[in-house]
């Protein structure tokens, strides 16, 4: 069984992403006062949410779009 996702949490990830294109979680954690992982962790239940990120090879992400 998953762990219970946090929507509020997840929107603000998604809100910091698309309001700093190119950001590294790590810049995110700090932001949100999160820990890193706990970022990490949420970005699969973005995904599940609808909320398509991008990553580039240096792992910063984008918000790439939203599923409809």
């Amino acid at each position: 069984m998953g762990r219970k996702v946090d929507s509020n949490r997840l929107a603000e990830i998604a809100d910091y992403v698309e309001r700093h294109p190119h950001c590294k979680p790590i810049e995110i954690a700090r932001h949100l006062n999160l820990q890193p992982s706990t970022v990490t962790r949420s970005l699969p239940a973005l995904e599940d949410a609808g909320i398509l990120l991008s990553e580039d090879d240096r792992g910063r992400l984008s918000l790439f779009g939203k599923r409809r």
